[in-house]
């Protein structure tokens, strides 16, 4: 399976990365990305392939739900955030899940 992590803090992205990769060693992380554009620019790229996205909402640009504004994502997103205000919106976007931070590896699970 191969993930991506969308998340503008360093240590959050870390800790995200390290829990997934620890419930499955199989994951491969193809891309980590702090911002609104440079996850655009990505997705944007024909060769660039992923299976589930990991994202922040709050991101150093914007929201994240302005990815889903300006490229199409039909693989399954598991928003990763500390706003649980915006699970109503997350649903409207292919998210499967809606974890809040702080994270556990519980909830990875």
């Amino acid at each position: 399976m191969r993930a991506i992590i969308i998340e503008d803090e360093i240590p959050a992205l870390e800790k995200l990365e390290r829990y997934i990769l620890k419930y499955d060693a199989s994951i491969t992380i193809v891309g980590k990305f702090s911002s609104i554009a440079q996850t655009v620019a990505w997705l944007q790229n024909p060769e660039n392939h992923f299976d589930i996205a990991f994202m922040d909402i709050q991101l150093s640009d914007g929201l994240s739900f302005d990815v889903f504004n300006q490229v199409k994502i039909d693989k399954p997103v598991i928003f990763v955030t500390a706003f649980d205000e915006f699970a109503i919106d997350a649903f409207k976007v292919n998210s499967i899940d809606y974890i809040l931070k702080p994270i556990t590896f519980t909830d990875i699970e």
